[in-house]
């Protein structure tokens, strides 16, 4: 089933779901957020749902397209459609997958914060960019994410926005295994196939209560976009978008 820029597909336990707009290395809008909710939301009669990109990319976060001139009302559904496709994983029933392909990039990587597991391929590529291009990552990587990797490492990751390497990313602990290319689809039917031997009422019964951290900071996150909402049209939000579509090195104005 393809849902504009997300196409859903049952393979055999699980559900696979690919963010499929090549052209922007699979960046969500808020059309193609909700699609892949709605895709999670229909997919609970599987054991399993995957998550995955076209080929070229995992997820390169929300599409920076109409930053450098941006509405405040359609900057406010673009946040507060993040939230929402990062609740959906949190929320399924089922364990949800992510099967990383290529890069991982602001709120792509807080896509695999959010999902249950993480397999990546060697090629796959990690990090925040907020800061670099004029936002801040506060729907799991300035607050879930020092729970999964540690909080000195999260803020390395979420304030220097660096560039982190498959394996990189496995001894940080934020994805499960990396495996060659080639191997990443066998790797996760594999993974898919462990668990599908498992009762799905106590997986989910397990996945519900392992959600404590995410709840608890669920007051984070909104407080984080409302300040994300109140900074739109900003000076530093203006430069780090235009300089990130102009492919140069921003020049930001100096604190205050």
């Amino acid at each position: 089933m393809t849902m504009g820029e997300v196409r859903a597909e049952r393979r055999g336990d699980a559900t696979w779901i690919t963010l499929d707009a090549p052209s922007r290395r699979n960046a969500y809008d808020p059309a193609m957020a909700a699609a892949a909710v709605e895709a999670i939301e229909g997919a609970s009669s599987s054991r399993a749902v995957v998550i995955t990109g076209a080929p070229g990319a995992f997820c390169a976060g929300g599409s920076l397209r109409t930053l450098g001139r941006p509405d405040v009302a359609a900057m406010r559904e673009l946040y507060r459609s993040s939230l929402r496709l990062f609740d959906a994983v949190r929320q399924c029933p089922r364990p949800v997958i992510a099967a990383v392909n290529g890069a991982a990039a602001g709120g792509g990587n807080e896509l695999v914060i959010a999902c249950d597991l993480a397999v990546a391929a060697r090629s796959a590529t990690f990090g925040q960019t907020g800061p670099r291009v004029g936002s801040a990552p506060v729907t799991g990587a300035t607050n879930v994410l020092g729970v999964q990797i540690g909080e000195k490492r999260a803020k390395e990751m979420a304030l220097l926005c660096r560039r982190y390497s498959a394996e990189e990313a496995l001894e940080l602990g934020l994805v499960n295994r990396v495996v060659p290319d080639e191997e990443l689809v066998p790797a996760v039917d594999a993974l898919v196939a462990e668990l599908a031997a498992l009762s799905p009422r106590y997986l989910e019964i397990t996945k519900i209560s392992s959600n404590i951290w995410w709840n608890a900071a669920r007051d984070s996150f909104s407080n984080g976009l409302g300040m994300l909402i109140q900074a739109v049209d900003s000076p530093d939000m203006a430069e780090g978008a235009t300089a990130f579509l102009e492919k140069r090195r921003p020049a930001f104005p100096p604190p205050r």
